[in-house]
């Protein structure tokens, strides 16, 4: 069976690849979290800055630029087709800075209802605005942030009801 993998990068695209892809990939693991990836004759080097197998979630450096991915596979993707919510008892009421950075903007307020996935603020870092979505639907209970703030890595920003 050819199994099928789907990558969301940033929360915004989506990149599906299967095992055949995988295996057309150049790359060199230069050491634990080092590698050399050749893509059209054009070399990156990427290092693998955060990772967590249980969830699929890896923070990836590519020539100076981070990248947030999420990997699904055949077996999340089936799970996802059939309708079945994976994580639905998972209660989130804190949001961290998920890397030092400088906060730009704030778009929520205290008070306020949001939406799971929503946009609650945008973090600077390493030159890239990153945006911060919302873990879960409910109630902004405090704010911990203002614009202009550095935040260093798992700062607390924002707190839910």
């Amino acid at each position: 069976m050819d199994n099928k993998y789907k990558l969301t990068i940033n929360g915004k695209q989506f990149f599906e690849f299967n095992d055949e892809n995988l295996l057309q990939i150049d790359a060199l693991q230069l050491d634990n979290n080092h590698f050399h990836v050749l893509k059209n004759n054009v070399p990156y080097t990427a290092t693998v800055v955060e990772k967590n197998f249980l969830s699929k979630k890896y923070t990836i450096e590519i020539n100076g630029n981070t990248y947030f991915i999420d990997i699904s596979n055949s077996l999340d993707l089936l799970i996802k087709d059939m309708g079945i919510a994976t994580g639905s008892s998972k209660q989130v009421n804190v949001v961290k800075a998920p890397m030092p950075g400088l906060i730009l903007d704030i778009e929520i307020e205290i008070g306020q209802e949001v939406k799971e996935n929503q946009a609650l603020l945008i973090l600077e870092a390493m030159k890239m605005e990153n945006t911060i979505l919302s873990p879960r639907a409910g109630v902004i209970k405090t704010i911990k942030v203002a614009k202009g703030q550095a935040v260093d890595k798992g700062h607390l920003m924002i707190e839910f009801e």
